[in-house]
C-alpha cells in the first residue's frame, strides 16, 4: 500500500491539472443550452477511466444524457465494488455573487482551508468527489496493487432526479451486479470529525395551487369582500407546522423510526457547537422540533420546509390587484420508515382538509425518494471505518445526513448490494451555491483512503 500512496504524492499537482479541465466543462443538465456540454464531459469522463486503465469502457446511451461505464475484472471469485459518481452539476446561478467565473476553476485559501481549496461549480458536488475514485483507481493498477473487481458507473442527470438511471439499472443487472456500492457524493461532518454516513432522509416533493376568483381582481373594487389566495395560501402553510416545531399532518409521524437512547448517545459524540452552527449561516438563532438537538434535527428527524411561494405581481412598480391564483413548492424529508407515496397522501388529504370552502386546491406531487440507513456492523461500513481512520489518523465515527440520495434504495432494490457512503466534502463547501468550492486536504483524503477501503474490503 506505501507504494500506491508514494505514486498519489508524486502525482498530485497531475491530478489537479486534470480535474481543472473536468470543471471548465459548463455540464449542466438543467439547461438544454449546454448540452454539447454535457456530453463533451461524458466523453472526457470515459477517456480518463481509459487512461487509469479500466477496460469495456462506454459512454452508454440512454433517454436523456449518457451514463458512462467501465470496469476492470481481475478474478470473478474475487468481490466486485461498484463506484458511482455523476458528472452533471447544478446551474450556476446567480452569476454575480460569485467571485470568479464559475466554470474557471482556481484554487484559494480560507479559514476553513488553510491550504487551499478548488472554487468552480462542480468542484464538491460531484466532479472532485467522483474523480478521487478514478485516480485511485489509476494508482492501483499503475503499482498493480487493485485486491478486488471495480465498476464504474458516473451518470449526467443526478442534478434533474437521475431520470434515465433507473431504467439503465434495470436493463442492466448482469452488468452491473456486484457486492457493494461505492458513493462520494456526501461529506464529512468536519475537517477534525471524519465520519462515514451511515443514513439519508428520503424526500416526498410537491408544488400546491391555491385558486380565488376566475381572474386577476382590481384590489380597489373587490379588496375586503372575495377570498385573496395569496393570503389563503399563506394561512394554511402556517397550519403545517405546530408551535412545538412538529409537522401537523394527520399521522405524519406514524411510521417514523425512532431511535434508541443509546443510539441517540452515540451521536452526541459528534460536537454540537450551536454558536458555530449559527455563525456559519449568519443566524441568530435556531428553532425545530422541541426535544431533539439540532444535529438530531438536521438528521434522525422528519421535516416540511416551503422551498418557494409567488403569485399575483412581483414586477417593477406598482400593480394593485388580487391574484387569481397562488402557488408554493414545499418539501418534507423522510425518515426510516416513511415512504414518499405515504407522505404524499397524507400531505394531499389535510392540506384538502384545512383549505377554505371558498378556494379551489390543487396538489401536484414531483420527485421523491426513499430514506437510507447503513448499519455499522456492515462490512461496508467497517471497511470504510478502517480505511479512514488509516488515512486521517483519527476515530471515524458514524453519522446520519439530512440529505437524500434516491439511487441508493434503488441500487439496493434492484442489485441487492448496500451502498456505502464515503464522501469527502463539507457543509460549508457551498454546493449548488454560488462560490462552490473542495478543499484540497479533502480531495487528497479522499485519494488516500479509497485504495485502503479497497483493501480492507477484499479481506472480509
Amino acid at each position: 500500500m506505501q507504494e500506491t500512496l508514494n505514486y498519489i504524492q508524486e502525482n498530485k499537482q497531475r491530478y489537479i491539472d486534470e480535474l481543472f479541465e473536468l470543471l471548465k466543462i459548463a455540464s449542466i443538465s438543467a439547461d438544454p443550452a449546454y448540452k454539447n456540454e454535457v456530453l463533451k464531459c461524458a466523453e472526457m469522463c470515459a477517456q480518463h477511466l481509459k487512461n487509469a486503465g479500466a477496460d469495456a469502457v462506454e459512454v452508454c446511451q440512454t433517454k436523456g444524457y449518457p451514463i458512462v461505464y467501465g470496469e476492470k475484472i481481475l478474478d470473478k471469485n474475487l468481490p466486485t465494488v461498484l463506484v458511482y459518481g455523476h458528472y452533471d452539476v447544478q446551474p450556476p446561478d446567480p452569476l454575480e455573487l460569485w467571485k470568479k467565473p464559475p466554470f474557471e476553476p482556481y484554487i484559494e485559501k480560507t479559514e476553513i482551508h488553510p491550504d487551499g481549496a478548488i472554487f468552480a461549480r462542480g468542484s464538491a458536488d460531484d466532479k472532485g468527489q467522483f474523480f478521487m475514485h478514478i485516480k485511485a483507481f489509476e494508482a492501483m493498477m499503475k503499482t498493480n496493487t487493485l485486491p478486488c473487481n471495480v465498476k464504474f458507473i458516473i451518470e449526467g442527470e443526478e442534478e434533474v432526479g437521475s431520470v434515465s438511471l433507473g431504467d439503465f439499472v434495470n436493463e442492466n443487472k448482469e452488468k452491473l451486479s456486484c457486492d457493494c456500492i461505492l458513493i462520494s457524493d456526501t461529506g464529512l461532518y468536519s475537517k477534525d470529525q471524519p465520519t462515514v454516513t451511515t443514513g439519508l432522509r428520503g424526500l416526498s416533493y410537491m408544488e400546491v395551487e391555491v385558486e380565488g376568483p376566475g381572474r386577476d381582481l382590481h384590489s380597489g373594487l373587490y379588496g375586503g369582500a372575495v377570498p385573496n389566495p395569496i393570503h389563503v395560501l399563506s394561512r394554511m402553510i402556517a397550519q403545517l407546522i405546530d408551535e412545538n416545531g412538529r409537522i401537523a399532518i394527520d399521522g405524519f409521524y406514524d411510521n417514523v423510526l425512532e431511535l434508541s437512547a443509546e443510539e441517540r448517545a452515540e451521536m452526541a459524540k459528534l460536537k454540537d457547537d450551536q454558536e458555530e452552527f449559527k455563525k456559519s449561516i449568519s443566524l441568530k438563532g435556531v428553532e425545530g422540533e422541541e426535544g431533539f438537538t439540532t444535529l438530531e434535527r438536521t438528521s434522525i428527524r422528519p421535516t416540511l420546509d416551503c422551498n418557494g411561494i409567488w403569485g399575483g405581481y412581483t414586477g417593477e412598480g406598482a400593480k394593485t390587484v388580487i391574484p387569481s391564483k397562488a402557488f408554493a413548492k414545499i418539501s418534507m424529508r423522510l425518515v426510516p420508515y416513511q415512504t414518499p407515496d405515504e407522505i404524499t397522501e397524507k400531505f394531499t388529504k389535510y392540506f384538502e382538509k384545512i383549505a377554505p370552502d371558498n378556494v379551489k386546491i390543487k396538489v401536484t406531487p414531483h420527485h421523491g425518494g426513499m430514506p437510507y440507513v447503513l448499519p455499522s456492523d456492515t462490512k461496508e461500513f467497517v471497511a470504510a471505518k478502517k480505511a479512514m481512520e488509516t488515512a486521517f489518523g483519527k476515530e471515524v465515527l458514524p453519522y446520519r445526513s439530512g440529505g437524500s440520495i434516491p439511487i441508493t434504495a434503488m441500487f439496493e432494490q434492484v442489485l441487492g448490494a448496500k451502498s456505502v457512503l464515503m464522501g469527502f466534502g463539507l457543509d460549508s463547501d457551498a454546493i449548488h451555491s454560488p462560490n462552490e468550492h473542495y478543499g484540497l486536504f479533502n480531495f487528497y483524503k479522499g485519494i488516500e483512503s479509497i485504495p485502503l477501503f479497497f483493501e480492507n474490503y477484499a479481506k472480509m
